[in-house]
């Protein structure tokens, strides 16, 4: 293939044919010349490492066609401040890929669903003895890693976009409000591209982040409709791999922290809303650093998009330092904290019993909540967020002494309502929480409904008060005697 616009082509330095073949790359667009506006050149052709090799692949000439079709969609893209289809596609191809230590993605057959579903179910029969709130998880499912990438993406979205539109009216703001019109197909493309580069971003994350996720609850949100438990057998098996545990143990306690997550969700209904109520609200608080996307605008050349991703890549999003920014912080990670900390203290409570590993596989889920993995930090570098509960440990511990001094029934009713729930303050001091006197809500609701019928208590008093004969009301002497039988 002589004419090879956009780059993509045989690189330079192996000609098909000798000196003519070098004179047609030059011709063809396969150097750094006008025919490569976009600067798209093959690795190793003297632009380094292609900054959208998840999005064109190797691009060999068999690829060109995929290569430019997504080159269209990345340069004419005019939806949100995500390019979602493309981040399905490249979470796709990062699925696609495998993992670092070589573990490919493979559809799960019907033996590992069944192991599955009755894991689930057992787990289920366990948590009724640890915990009041009844079964959460209507079904089970076994999930490939691509399954888990289509079944979590719009929770994602709802995740992502508020950030992303920051950064996408930031974009425009940037400039002189002279000159945006004068530049508006500038802006138009580098919102499109913005949104590509976006979308790339996620879509590695996500797709990295289904190599490494055990089930539809990992990072402590909902990502998954209620009622659906869901377990990954490839990441499963990988997690167990060097435990030294049996292989249905391992299944068997991450389904008990699968379906203790979803009795939480299924039965606590503003709890959905709370949490994402918290990363919102965390996330309105995040200011784009303007000086860098200014430094990123006044360079950005088209035959350099890549300046894009790597302005996302190193960060540009600051939390502000305000007391609201530092409460709605506060919020979040106490919310984290206080889910992950139940689901550990139930969970344990129920395996503890009866599973001879359930210690050792509870500290390595600590540890592996605590610290992260690299699709966590890629998030934390996107949207400025880190979904990890710092404070697990201490949650948990509070929620186990609520255990010993209220019994079950008096722990979980305390997600009756978010006002009962421990606040961040409260981690410190478990004791005080635990022995302090909490508001019955039940209480106040029976003196509200009470409150809200004294009108027709009223009218039904004045009514019994009236004389029968005429209607008019009897003096205190003629009812004294009245009262007082009663």
């Amino acid at each position: 293939m002589s004419d090879t616009p956009f780059g993509f082509g045989l690189p330079p330095e192996e000609p098909e044919d000798g000196d003519e073949g070098k004179k047609k790359d030059q011709q063809g667009g396969g150097g750094q010349g006008p025919a490569n506006p976009f600067g798209f050149g093959p690795a190793g052709a003297g632009g380094g490492d292609n900054p959208l090799a998840a999005m064109f692949g190797s691009l060999n000439p068999t690829d060109l066609g995929a290569a430019f079709q997504q080159l269209g969609q990345m340069l004419s893209y005019e939806g949100g401040p995500v390019n979602w289809d493309m981040a399905k596609q490249i979470a796709r191809q990062t699925v696609a890929q495998g993992t670092s230590d070589g573990t490919k993605d493979a559809s799960v057959g019907p033996a590992e669903r069944t192991a599955v579903e009755e894991a689930v179910r057992l787990a289920d029969l366990w948590l009724d003895d640890a915990t009041s709130l009844p079964s959460g998880a209507g079904s089970a499912v076994a999930w490939s890693r691509a399954e888990w990438v289509e079944a979590t993406l719009p929770a994602w979205q709802e995740l992502v976009d508020p950030v992303a539109e920051r950064v996408g009216a930031a974009m425009g703001d940037v400039l002189p409000e002279e000159m945006q019109a004068m530049a508006g197909p500038l802006i138009g493309m580098m919102r499109s591209m913005g949104g590509a580069m976006f979308g790339t971003q996620i879509g590695q994350a996500v797709g990295v982040l289904a190599g490494e996720v055990v089930g539809s609850t990992d990072i402590g949100l909902p990502l998954t409709p209620a009622g659906k438990a869901a377990l990954l057998p490839v990441n499963v098996e990988a997690f167990g791999k060097d435990l030294g545990v049996p292989k249905e143990e391992v299944r068997l306690y991450l389904a008990l922290r699968e379906a203790a997550h979803q009795r939480l969700f299924a039965h606590v209904p503003w709890l959905r809303s709370h949490l994402f109520g918290a990363v919102d609200g965390y996330a309105r608080g995040i200011k784009v650093d303007t000086a860098k996307l200014e430094d990123v605008v006044g360079q950005f050349d088209p035959q350099n998009p890549e300046q894009l991703q790597d302005a996302l890549q190193q960060g540009m999003f600051q939390p502000e330092d305000t007391p609201q920014q530092k409460a709605a912080l506060a919020r979040l990670e106490t919310a984290l904290a206080l889910v992950e900390g139940w689901v550990d203290a139930v969970v344990h409570a129920a395996a503890k019993p009866r599973l001879a590993s359930a210690d050792a596989l509870r500290e390595t889920l600590r540890r592996r909540r605590a610290s992260g993995g690299p699709a966590e930090q890629t998030f934390a570098t996107l949207i400025g967020l880190e979904l990890r509960p710092r404070r697990l440990r201490d949650a948990s511990r509070l929620w186990a002494s609520l255990t010993d001094a209220r019994g079950v029934d008096g722990r979980d009713n305390l997600w009756a309502h978010p006002d009962m729930l421990p606040t961040a303050s409260d981690l410190d001091d478990p004791d005080g929480f635990v022995h302090r006197e909490q508001l019955d809500f039940s209480e106040l609701d029976k003196m509200l409904g009470e409150a809200a019928d004294r009108p027709d208590l009223r009218k039904k008093d004045a009514a019994e008060g009236d004389d029968p004969t005429d209607g008019t009301p009897r003096d205190g002497k003629g009812d004294s005697k009245g009262d007082d039988g009663e």
